[in-house]
């Protein structure tokens, strides 16, 4: 879970315009998965095209991630609005076929935890965060997905890690 908290929180302040009519509404569902730059499991959920995040890349070391390492995220990605508080993400997290985490953290209480606050100013994000992970994480497939919001229900960002396996 500290694994999977991190990486979304990682990219989600990285991390037009679709209001969520549903926790996940398919009509945003794109039919080929486009994958984000970078050495990561990471791809697009809905077209990128619009989004506030113009993500440039995300390099996950080690990728995959082992359980008892640090896992290094490195993201860089333009902003073309300002984040404020009120920003939210729809994240849901599985374990195999079983739903873990199905909730709506508010984006700006959760990225103080990777050493940012809001609001989150319009420009170039850089990022780079080191979390150890814990040695019992259970083996399986995880797949994360993050539908982020701005506080007026502008995407930010989609994505999901899909069957990352530890």
């Amino acid at each position: 879970m500290k694994l999977l908290s991190a990486a979304v929180l990682c990219l989600a302040p990285l991390s037009v315009t679709a209001t969520p009519a549903s926790f996940w509404s398919s009509q945003d569902v794109i039919s080929e998965a486009i994958p984000v730059k970078g050495d990561n499991p990471l791809e697009y959920c809905s077209d990128p095209n619009g989004n506030i995040l113009d993500i440039k890349s995300v390099d996950l070391s080690p990728n995959p991630p082992k359980p008892g390492q640090t896992l290094t995220i490195k993201a860089e990605g333009v902003l073309h609005e300002r984040v404020e508080k009120g920003a939210y993400v729809l994240l849901e997290v599985k374990y195999g076929l079983i739903t873990l985490v199905k909730q709506r953290p508010d984006l700006c209480d959760q990225i103080v935890n990777v050493d940012l606050e809001c609001p989150l100013e319009a420009g170039t994000m850089t990022l780079t965060k080191e979390v150890q992970l814990p040695a019992q994480i259970p083996p399986g497939r995880y797949t994360v997905h993050a539908d982020v919001f701005s506080k007026d229900d502008k995407r930010i960002t989609c994505l999901d890690a899909k069957n990352i396996q530890f």
